[in-house]
């Protein structure tokens, strides 16, 4: 199997006999073999009905089913896992993803890339959906130093060796690229076009933006300080310690100077709240750094033995 399709689902039944034309259309002309899996992500219409339906037709049309919703990274996963393909491509099956991109991917693919990721340069979605979906990518490529334009965009081709090391929960999904960085794979980025919605409304509201960003945050901490906790416990710590002792040290000027302090006591408070979270935080790196060193010590005695 030459390529596969990873499609999560949920309540698309209208467009999801376009989208498999699409792709049939798109792929044919460049003779390779390919499969397409849905992922049944607990529709409640007919999706379920009409993947059965492409599937007596087209025997390269595969389905999993979950019995109810589990979000979209679940169903990535799924895919990943069912996947046969020496390249994976992952589309949203709302019809706004252009399959006549693929030959694109796979040329820069071609190029030696182990991940395209699509870039909605012109984006047809509500200015509401737009705006913070911008901040959020910009954030992304600022925190995590993958510059890429555009993380949430859902259309994109991995090589195989690639879906294998990803383990995806949450939100983490958009931060795919991310995590291919980190394991030193290389990324590009290819602008498409980008389909106003035919069908339905999103599925995502903004509840959607802060969970994304937690596991932003999250994965900014896996990727950059997993080996090395003091650099950020510590960094942290650090400069609250020093902030706290700034302001003793003022306290103190202010009362041997002046021999009164009366009405200052909010920010004595602070100077003192300061320097005891900034100790708490300094010893948490430690803590987390001895952890790290007697897990690695106990790998290199059993290695040994």
């Amino acid at each position: 199997m030459e390529l596969s399709f990873v499609i999560p689902v949920y309540n698309e039944e209208k467009s999801l006999a376009i989208l498999h034309e699409e792709i049939v259309r798109a792929v044919g002309p460049l003779k390779k073999s390919f499969e397409i899996i849905f992922i049944n992500d607990g529709s409640t219409d007919d999706s379920q009905k009409i993947i059965e339906i492409l599937q007596k037709k087209d025997r390269g049309v595969r389905l999993i089913n979950f019995r109810g919703n589990q979000g979209k990274a679940a169903g990535l996963m799924a895919g990943f896992h069912s996947a046969r393909g020496e390249i994976v491509f992952t589309l949203d099956a709302d019809l706004q993803d252009n399959p006549m991109e693929i030959p694109r991917f796979l040329a820069k693919i071609n190029e030696g890339y182990d991940l395209v990721s699509g870039w909605k340069k012109q984006r047809h979605d509500p200015f509401s959906k737009v705006l913070p979906s911008r901040i959020y990518n910009w954030l992304a490529s600022w925190l995590s130093g993958t510059r890429l334009h555009d993380f949430n965009c859902g259309f994109k081709a991995y090589r195989q060796e690639v879906i294998k090391n990803l383990k995806l929960y949450g939100e983490l999904y958009r931060l795919i690229p991310v995590l291919a960085a980190e394991k030193k794979f290389k990324i590009a980025e290819i602008p498409v076009r980008h389909r106003q919605r035919r069908f339905g409304q999103s599925k995502f509201g903004w509840n959607r933006f802060i969970k994304g960003f937690l596991d932003m945050i999250t994965v900014i901490f896996l990727t950059k300080f997993l080996r090395r906790p003091a650099h950020l416990f510590g960094t942290i710590g650090t400069g609250l310690l020093g902030s706290g002792l700034a302001i003793g040290l003022y306290m103190t000027y202010l009362k041997l100077a002046f021999g009164n302090i009366q009405g200052r006591q909010p920010l004595l408070l602070l100077g003192i709240l300061l320097i005891m979270v900034g100790i708490q935080l300094f010893s948490i790196g430690l803590l987390a750094e001895m952890i790290l060193y007697l897990n690695a010590a106990g790998k290199d005695k059993g290695a040994d033995n």
